[in-house]
């Protein structure tokens, strides 16, 4: 193509082309073939891209952003579409046969206009493809399909037609607008990636885009890749109830249609935790629900239990509480994939349902091909790191030789640790490997979490404590030495006597801090003398042992925390007694802190389960 040219056809300037006469146009091509209403429409993608992608996509915030974009599209972007259309309608007036031709990926300009959302160029195609008769445009008719539907069903090198791309990025007004050309009966074949125009729009969650293609044609395939269908496309779309609800109307026996994996559309969405999507589906047929697929016959609850999404586990016991009995084709139930998530609703089923009663009973003594039942997976997921052989064979040795019945105690337990571990590890950590591998179409399993402590995190907690008690006991004892309200020093009165010592909130406040006090000293004992005296020559890092007094040493610090909290309330009530306001609020805030904090944290918690 000529350079002049190609610059005028990028830039839409019309009176280039008007000083060329006699002007081949259909032989002004670029090396990829592209004829000038090819480069017009490549040329201004992004401008379609924001007035037609970013438009389209803001109709979920409408508030936020509608302003803003209508005034962006009416004043500038609507002006350079009209100068475009203005420009295509010359050259197609010049030379009507460019609408057919096709560049090296097999696209018409029918294609290109599609792909870059220029919903009103697209009219103007059909338009001008219309008003063709013989001439130039005499190959178009070809029986008895007419010049505008043939230009519809062309197709590009991956089999896609304009429907095709429309769908696929997303205008439903362009969509609207090529399937009013189309014949109603007229059934779009699959591009190679054996997609479908419904296939897309479902894949995609498009509510519109579905009820359209589903009210115009009456022929709308549902196939997709993988023998899937246009409701396993609307389940993967995401938590979008309204679009398996369009599909199921068309089409309720969709539900049980199994892809190549045996996999039902129910399975997707328990599998990816969209509730809305499964309470739908369920309430249409809950005989899906019973359903496993064919490589390790995995029901859908099964899939939610593991995944670790309660939710979608209590939606589908709510519907069909007796399909927990079934089990997967390695022997596991829903409890074992409870148990592998280390959920906490493990001895307590979402939904009110105790594992003690009816069917639950049962699963909690199935062991599957692991051999272990949930109860014994849930306390491996919840137990750390043990001691090795050899240094559990010298903490035995010198716990024994010295030290009495709390060492034999310690003893048994190291013993029982250690042969929990030994004989569970390797059956269970290869299982929890080989779920991990698994996948549900391109969605694998989300990772497993063990519990895992080493050395260094429980070094660096040892340290914490150290520091934080040691600070909460020099708080409390400067705090015993100088006692709010001071000491009385009056002839006749016993010399060193608190003030304020018949007042009730100052014998809280001394309560509180003697508590937060010996709290501290001892969480602080038991980081040095504990260790000294049970493990005296044998390495910091013994991890059960540390780890009991890690843990002891943070549940005192929470008590020594929160005894400092009250007394500092209860200190301040008392000092500030006289301004009777300012002693409330000065009381009040500490408590109220704390409040927050644990509300804060239940509503995390709630939030995880649902």
């Amino acid at each position: 193509m000529d350079a002049s040219l190609y610059k005028a056809a990028a830039e839409g300037k019309i009176e280039v082309f008007n000083n060329y006469q006699e002007l081949d146009l259909e032989s002004q091509k670029t090396p990829n073939h592209d004829n000038v209403l090819h480069v017009n429409l490549a040329t201004h993608e992004l401008a379609a891209w924001f007035s037609n992608g970013i438009l389209s996509r803001t109709r979920s915030f409408p508030k936020l952003y509608f302003f803003i974009l209508l005034f962006l599209w009416f004043f500038i972007i609507k002006k350079k579409s009209e100068k475009r259309s203005d420009f295509i309608g010359q050259i197609l007036t010049k030379c009507p046969s460019l609408l057919l031709q096709t560049n090296a990926k097999g696209q018409t300009p029918l294609h290109v206009a599609a792909m870059n959302g220029h919903s009103a160029i697209v009219k103007l195609l059909i338009k001008s493809c219309a008003k063709a008769r013989d001439g130039d445009l005499e190959k178009l008719e070809m029986g008895q399909v007419n010049a505008v539907r043939e230009m519809l069903r062309i197709t590009d090198q991956e089999s896609n037609t304009a429907l095709h791309l429309a769908v696929k990025y997303g205008d439903v007004e362009m969509v609207k607008e090529l399937l009013e050309h189309e014949d109603p009966d007229f059934q779009y074949s699959a591009n190679k990636n054996q997609e479908t125009p419904l296939y897309l729009a479902a894949k995609r969650g498009d509510t519109g885009m579905l009820s359209i293609l589903l009210e115009i044609s009456n022929s709308t395939g549902h196939g997709g890749p993988h023998s899937r269908t246009a409701l396993h496309a609307a389940a993967m779309a995401g938590d979008i109830a309204a679009a398996t609800t369009i599909i199921l109307k068309k089409n309720r026996n969709l539900i049980k249609e199994r892809d190549e994996d045996g996999h039902t559309p129910l399975h997707y969405a328990a599998h990816l935790g969209c509730i809305s999507v499964v309470e739908e589906l369920l309430k249409t047929d809950v005989s899906a629900a019973y359903i496993g697929d064919r490589k390790l016959g995995m029901t859908p609850l099964l899939m939610a239990a593991r995944q670790g999404y309660l939710g979608t586990v209590r939606k589908i016991l709510f519907y069909c509480p007796d399909c927990c009995d079934k089990v997967d084709k390695r022997g596991l139930s829903l409890l074992h994939y409870l148990a592998f998530r280390d959920s906490p609703h493990f001895l307590f089923i979402p939904g009110g349902t105790k594992p003690e009663y009816g069917s639950f009973r049962n699963l909690r003594n199935l062991e599957g091909d692991i051999g272990f039942t949930p109860d014994k997976v849930s306390d491996f997921i919840r137990h750390e790191q043990p001691l090795t052989a050899d240094l559990r064979e010298k903490v035995c040795i010198s716990m024994t030789m010295g030290y009495g019945f709390i060492n034999i105690w310690l003893l048994n337990n190291l013993q029982y640790n250690m042969l929990t571990w030994l004989v569970w590890q390797k059956p269970i950590e290869d299982m929890l490997k080989d779920i991990a591998r698994e996948k549900v179409a391109e969605f694998p399993v989300l990772p497993f979490h063990l519990r895992a402590v080493s050395a260094e995190s429980l070094e660096k907690s040892r340290d914490t404590n150290l520091v934080v008690a040691a600070l909460i006991a020099t708080v409390a004892f400067a705090a015993a030495i100088t006692v709010p309200g001071g000491f009385k020093g009056e002839k006749g009165l016993e010399q060193g006597t608190p003030v304020l010592i018949h007042e009730i909130a100052f014998k809280a406040f001394v309560v509180t801090n003697a508590l937060a006090f010996i709290f501290s000293i001892c969480a602080l004992a038991i980081h040095f003398g504990v260790n000294d005296f049970l493990l005296s020559g044998i390495p910091f890092w013994i991890t059960d042992i540390t780890l009991y007094q890690t843990r002891s040493a943070s549940n005192l610090l929470s008590h020594a925390t929160t005894a400092t909290a009250i007394a500092f309330s209860t200190g301040s009530y008392v000092v500030l007694k006289p301004s009777h306001g300012l002693a409330i609020a000065s009381c009040f805030i500490c408590p109220a802190l704390y409040f927050c904090y644990y509300i804060e944290v239940l509503l995390a918690w709630v939030e995880m389960i649902l």
